[in-house]
């Protein structure tokens, strides 16, 4: 149930209705789980039970681990939290990968092994809710919060439906304390919901959409036959593509929480005014990158043990990362490259970049420039496909473009996307917008809703996030 489909919506109203029915915080928390539970069975109705069996284990061994004194005992708990969410994680979403590497490494010893087929549906958002499940009991290891008793609450936490399939990864720390007293809904509050709802939509359904993702699929399904001029255009226009999807969903799930009075955090700040890569990586998918370093960077050491044991784990941390987006080498190699850009920076500048004038925005135009091209292993479905668009890119005997106006008006909404993040840089949304004029909100807000409005009954795509 895709937020951008007139199912959704109307499930969204009815959802709403209700709410506004119900006065007892109890029964308004029941609503919003069943809702839960229903947009996550429109997926995929046997996966609920696979939702569920992860809620009841995870909060029955948090309560466990809350009570326990025992070192040994606590450990052993945390294990076996650590063994059945990333046991099934690895299980429907690597479980393919693996086999099929074992097939290869067994060929190369000359052993022809021929597996059962391992036709596994991956469940929707088994990365997102699987890692805020796990933060959870991590926490309540460390006795840095304690456990709920409230088997709804948790179970509400996991599957909250607004961010439920492609996050923000939330933290009980954050979420849990936010159950325990009824929700105040102001105006305020949901109109500004409302206004994030549409311009998350606006990015997801114009601009990734019908805007970026056309020349991105013609690229990557015929690299060979595009010409170089385009294949610098489509791999510019994944660079959108990726953000105004994601982070288009994203808005769209803090907007939709905001209506019912919760607060999740951003999962974007920016990221095309990144000066440095430690810098994008503080903008970029911010949920899963403070999670990696939360739960991953910093308990393998972080940078605590020497220079050499601090690149191991930045690049360990980096591969797992890449790892954590889908079961291919490519996502490992794309994890890989930013591990390697890290350490050079940390290496060579220390830390250190400038962050004003001509030296910061060059700073900042190599590293957009790098981070683009290094989508195209992430892009790619396959190792021919990335080799066939970097060698578009050089061919310079190849014909130009037949689309010559499309390609201007493509690079100039890029432009405008990303000198719009250049100039509030050091701001959020709800910082510049309600210092806009009246008209000129008016304006943004109009635009956003006409422009859905004419491009609304095209090609529908799945929000690139859905798959991992």
């Amino acid at each position: 149930m895709p937020f951008d489909t007139l199912t959704f919506v109307l499930f969204l109203l009815t959802v709403f209705a209700l709410h506004g029915l119900l006065r007892d915080w109890q029964q308004r928390k029941y609503l919003l789980l069943a809702a839960s539970y229903l947009f996550y069975a429109a997926w995929n109705p046997p996966f609920v039970l696979l939702l569920a069996f992860t809620t009841i284990v995870d909060w029955w061994l948090a309560r466990r681990l809350d009570d326990a004194n025992d070192p040994r005992q606590r450990k052993m708990l945390l294990g076996l939290s650590l063994l059945s969410n990333l046991g099934l994680l690895g299980y429907f979403k690597y479980g393919g990968f693996l086999l099929n590497n074992f097939v290869d490494l067994a060929g190369r010893f000359g052993v022809a092994y021929e597996p059962p087929a391992f036709d596994i549906v991956l469940p929707a958002g088994i990365s997102f809710y699987t890692f805020q499940a796990l933060s959870y009991t991590i926490d309540v290891y460390r006795r840095q919060i304690r456990a709920t008793s409230s088997l709804s609450d948790f179970a509400l936490f996991v599957s909250f439906f607004p961010q439920l399939v492609a996050g923000p990864i939330v933290r009980a720390a954050s979420f849990l304390p936010q159950l325990l007293e009824r929700r105040q809904i102001t105006m305020a509050k949901f109109g500004w919901g409302l206004l994030l709802l549409i311009f998350g939509l606006f990015q997801k359904v114009v601009l990734a959409d019908f805007l970026f993702a056309p020349m991105v699929d013609d690229l990557y399904a015929a690299p060979a036959d595009t010409g170089w001029l385009d294949a610098w255009a489509g791999v510019a226009a994944f660079s959108g593509q990726i953000f105004c999807d994601f982070a288009g969903y994203s808005l769209c799930a803090i907007g939709i929480a905001l209506c019912f009075g919760f607060e999740l955090p951003d999962n974007f700040h920016h990221p095309f005014a990144a000066i440095g890569f430690s810098d994008f990586w503080r903008r970029w998918h911010i949920s899963l990158s403070t999670w990696l370093r939360d739960y991953l960077y910093i308990p393998l050491g972080g940078n605590r043990l020497g220079a050499r044991r601090t690149g191991i784990n930045l690049m360990l941390t980096m591969l797992i990362g890449g790892l954590w987006h889908g079961a291919s080498w490519l996502f490992v190699l794309w994890g890989g490259l930013h591990g390697l850009y890290l350490l050079i920076e940390r290496r060579w500048f220390q830390g250190k970049l400038p962050q004003t004038g001509l030296p910061a925005l060059a700073a900042g135009m190599l590293t957009f420039v790098v981070v683009t091209l290094t989508w195209i292993p992430f892009r790619s479905p396959d190792i021919p496909t990335m080799l066939g668009v970097m060698s578009a890119l050089v061919d310079f005997d190849r014909e130009a473009t037949d689309d010559f106006i499309g390609m201007v008006l493509l690079l100039l909404c890029l432009y405008l996307l990303v000198r719009t993040q250049w100039v509030n840089r050091n701001r959020h949304l709800e910082d510049w917008f309600p210092a806009l004029n009246r008209a000129l909100q008016l304006a943004l807000v109009s635009g956003s809703l006409i422009s859905l409005f004419l491009v609304s009954g095209g090609q529908q795509r799945a929000f690139i996030y859905f798959q991992f």
